[in-house]
C-alpha cells in the first residue's frame, strides 16, 4: 500500500482541514469590544459603565474632593473594570455628590467629552487629586474668597485655573472653548445639583465614597471590602 492509499493520512488530512477552518472563521469574527466601552447617561445624568442586563448594578456616590474616593479610584478602578465590568456582570453607575465650589468645577469639567469622555477624564482628575488639593490648601484667603466672588460662569473659571483642573482638561485635548462650554452648562449643573440631592434626601447618603449593590447601601469604602459584597451579590444572581 503507498502513502497515497493510508488511510491515517486521510484522516490526518481531514483534521488538519477542520482545524484550519475552525482557526480561519475565529480570525473572521471580530472580537466584541468591552463592555466597558459601552457608556450610557441615566436620566437623572448620571453616567452609566457596562452591559446594561448585567444582573447586578452598582451606584457610587463620589466627590471630587474626597481624600477616600480618590483613594478607591487608584485601588479600585482598575480591578473593577477589567474583572467585572469588561466581562458583562456589573453595570456601574457614577453619582456625583457634591460637596463645594472645587468639587462642583471638577465635575462640570469631568463632563466636557460628553458620555465617551467621561471615565477617562474622571480617573484623570483623581490620579492628580494631590496636586490639585496642594493647591486648593496653599491658595491665600483673598484668593479663596474671589472664588466666591462674582457671575457663575467667572467664579469657576478663576477655581479651574487656580486649581490646575483647566490645564488638566487641556493637556488631555480639550480646547479651552470646550472648558468654558462645559463650566457654562446649565443643564449640568442642575444635573448634579439634582444627583447630590437624590444621594443625601433619597438615598440618605451619609458620606463619600459610597456604594449601593442592587439598591442596598453596601456600608464600605475601600475595593478589598466592596470587592466581596460584589461577589456575594453575583453569587445569589
Amino acid at each position: 500500500m503507498s502513502a497515497f492509499d493510508d488511510p491515517l493520512l486521510d484522516r490526518r488530512a481531514a483534521v488538519l482541514a477542520i482545524s484550519g477552518a475552525a482557526l480561519t472563521l475565529l480570525a473572521a469574527t471580530p472580537a466584541r469590544p468591552a463592555w466597558s466601552a459601552t457608556v450610557t447617561t441615566s436620566p437623572i445624568g448620571a453616567f452609566l459603565v457596562g452591559n446594561p442586563a448585567a444582573k447586578v448594578k452598582l451606584v457610587e456616590y463620589f466627590s471630587y474632593t474626597c481624600h477616600v474616593c480618590a483613594d478607591f479610584a487608584k485601588a479600585g478602578s482598575l480591578p473593577l473594570k477589567t474583572g467585572y465590568i469588561d466581562r458583562g456582570l456589573i453595570l456601574f453607575e457614577y453619582r456625583n455628590l457634591v460637596r463645594d465650589p472645587v468639587d462642583m468645577v471638577a465635575a462640570l469639567l469631568a463632563r466636557a467629552g460628553g458620555a465617551k469622555g467621561f471615565a477617562g477624564n474622571h480617573q484623570a482628575i483623581f490620579a492628580a487629586f494631590p496636586a490639585i488639593m496642594d493647591k486648593v490648601q496653599k491658595a491665600s484667603e483673598a484668593q479663596k474668597k474671589s472664588w466666591l466672588e462674582g457671575s457663575t460662569a467667572e467664579r469657576a473659571r478663576k477655581i479651574a485655573t487656580a486649581t490646575g483642573l483647566a490645564a488638566l482638561m487641556r493637556g488631555r485635548g480639550y480646547t479651552q472653548a470646550q472648558l468654558d462650554a462645559a463650566l457654562d452648562s446649565e443643564v449640568a449643573q442642575a444635573e448634579l445639583t439634582g444627583m447630590t440631592n437624590i444621594g443625601l434626601n433619597a438615598d440618605r447618603v451619609e458620606g463619600t465614597p459610597s456604594f449601593f449593590v442592587n439598591g442596598r447601601n453596601a456600608g464600605v469604602t475601600a475595593w478589598p471590602a466592596l470587592k466581596s459584597k460584589l461577589d456575594l451579590a453575583l453569587k445569589a444572581s
